[in-house]
């Protein structure tokens, strides 16, 4: 099992901080997530969604409840032990924090880090190698964008930034991937191309993915499993097929939102085997 959430409560921690009476903003939340599971997070902006994929990155902790990854409790571990665990997810946020002067093929090797030690992290800031390079240019391959390997981040544009944090996912050794809204500056054609890599590296790896998104009809169509969040509560937690449109309108009235239209369609050939 990846993951196992029992009754978690959690604030965010620049909330927890300024007032520890603050609401929560994930409560109660119980969920169990196997290895190899790909999930997809929908919901209403401020549902929690964020919230939760940080937790399972070890970088929110529960202030009440239990949680487990990988079958151990980080916050019961030692630093040392606990920077360990962390090394085997990735969380790659809806905005990736790209250095804005440094080169692409540094960014994403960038995702090797945890597996380097510092000078071997240093040697590869100061010449990459040629084939830390040509995995780079691979990853960048998968997102067609193997054209900007030399350029400088801050002069990509929104959607190559986040499809450089892809890149940077699948060049690291994770066994989970915690992904949160990676296609919300990507147009449909963009969009679907990177939503197949990330699916066919997670089954390649037997690795679990867990996507936030606000495109409904994209869950719906390609996770198996889907998990409704609102107001820092899971709503429902169903396979895809039974996920109702009546579920839907339920998750999002008088939210303030709605979910996105869609038009993506998948090509048969390039659907994931197990999705």
């Amino acid at each position: 099992m990846s993951f196992v959430l029992r009754g978690a409560s959690v604030r965010h921690p620049s909330t927890a901080q300024a007032d520890a009476g603050a609401g929560f903003a994930l409560h109660d939340v119980s969920l169990s997530i196997g290895q190899g599971e790909q999930v997809a997070l929908i919901g209403p902006s401020g549902a929690g969604k964020t919230t939760l994929l940080h937790t399972f990155a070890c970088a929110h902790r529960a202030q009440s409840g239990e949680f487990s990854a990988f079958g151990m409790s980080p916050w019961d571990l030692t630093h040392a032990e606990r920077h360990r665990l962390r090394a085997r997810l990735f969380l790659a946020p809806q905005t990736p924090p790209l250095p804005p002067r440094q080169r692409v093929v540094t960014a994403v090797l960038a995702g090797r880090l945890p597996q380097w030690g510092f000078w071997r992290a240093l040697a590869s800031l100061i010449k990459p190698g040629r084939l830390n390079t040509q995995a780079a240019y691979d990853a960048l391959g998968r997102f067609n964008l193997q054209d900007k390997l030399y350029a400088r981040v801050d002069r990509l544009s929104g959607g190559e930034r986040q499809r450089c944090g892809m890149a940077r996912l699948l060049v690291s050794s994770a066994e989970a991937f915690l992904v949160d809204e990676p296609l919300s500056a990507l147009d449909p054609t963009l969009a679907l191309q990177t939503l197949v890599a990330l699916q066919q590296e997670s089954a390649r790896r037997n690795a679990t993915l867990i996507c936030s998104l606000h495109q409904v009809e994209l869950a719906r169509s390609h996770f198996p499993r889907i998990v409704g969040l609102r107001d820092g509560r899971i709503l429902f937690d169903a396979a895809r097929a039974q996920v109702t449109d009546a579920m839907i309108t339920a998750l999002y009235q008088n939210a303030g939102n709605t979910p996105q239209p869609t038009n993506f369609s998948m090509p048969p050939a390039t659907i994931v085997a197990h999705c």
